[in-house]
């Protein structure tokens, strides 16, 4: 039986560190979207209070609001990816290892969300499985699987940091340039 090699075991690294890429790139794509589709509701919205060019339409209330929470739910996932989300800074700065350590702590308190986001966001999905919105009469289960996705996307990017970190308290990777202690 052989050693795996660098080779053979940053192959598969590379190929996942390129898909959450393209993962992450998709979502802002999806957000860019979904915000400029998000103004169009809420833009008719404010006309027909103010204004009586167009007509009062109710749809664009409920539109509105299932946009939000796609646009909340995916700003989340970013926020995770780019670690700029579920992230408190109180501690002084530190060496490399003990900053991995103390941020694996964080990262698996934010894993047991995302856990409770996919088992909950799957009970929410299907209690919302064959059931309408009132006034558009979309399907619920459009906004209430916001919560599983965005569990399972947690657990993807949340699993490439983690790795990162071991690899810093292994001595095997370098800490990331947004972690290092500044020179005294």
């Amino acid at each position: 039986m052989t050693e795996p090699t660098s080779d053979t075991v940053s192959r598969p690294r590379a190929l996942w560190r390129r898909f959450t890429a393209l993962y992450h790139r998709a979502l802002c794509v999806v957000l860019v979207v979904a915000l400029v589709i998000l103004v169009i509701p809420v833009s008719m919205q404010i006309f027909s209070r103010f204004t009586h060019i167009i007509p009062h339409y109710i749809w664009t209330e409920e539109m509105a609001r299932f946009l939000f929470v796609w646009v909340i739910m995916i700003g989340a996932m970013l926020g995770v990816r780019e670690n700029t989300h579920l992230d408190v800074d109180i501690w002084p700065r530190l060496a490399p290892k003990p900053d991995a350590a103390l941020r694996i702590f964080g990262r698996l308190m934010m894993l047991v969300m995302a856990v409770v986001f996919v088992y909950a966001g799957i009970e929410f999905t299907e209690f919302a499985w064959y059931r309408i919105s009132e006034l558009a009469e979309l399907p619920l289960w459009l906004i209430h699987i916001a919560w599983p996705i965005t569990g399972i996307t947690w657990l993807v990017f949340l699993g490439e940091h983690l790795l990162d970190d071991i690899l810093v308290i292994l001595g095997r990777a370098p800490p990331p340039a947004s972690h290092m202690p500044e020179a005294l």
